[in-house]
């Protein structure tokens, strides 16, 4: 009984460690590709994001897409936004865009 529950609770830890990972892969990848011209906080307050016109990605412009509408933005990109396809851990990256509102 007790080493079934040290399983247990190891498991819930090893799972709640990989959810921390994966959203600081997340944070890592935004950082490294969307933060040049979304800005830290995903406010668009760059150089190139104010050229480029960016909503800010906590707005409820954004924030009011869906995660598949998300997802398909992110995969196939859209005006000078490369498509990440295959590139980037895309369902992460929603989830971290769901963090900046």
């Amino acid at each position: 009984m007790k080493k079934t529950v040290v399983l247990v609770v190891l498991s819930i830890l090893v799972l709640a460690l990989a959810g921390v990972a994966r959203a600081e892969d997340a944070a890592a990848t935004y950082k490294a590709k969307c933060a040049m011209c979304h800005g830290a906080t995903g406010a668009g307050d760059t150089t190139m994001g104010k050229n480029f016109k960016l909503r800010p990605l906590g707005s409820a412009d954004v924030q009011k897409l869906t995660d598949a509408e998300l997802t398909t933005l992110l995969n196939k990109g859209k005006g000078k936004m490369p498509a990440y396809e295959g590139k980037i851990d895309i369902a992460g990256m929603v989830k971290h865009i769901r963090t900046l509102k």
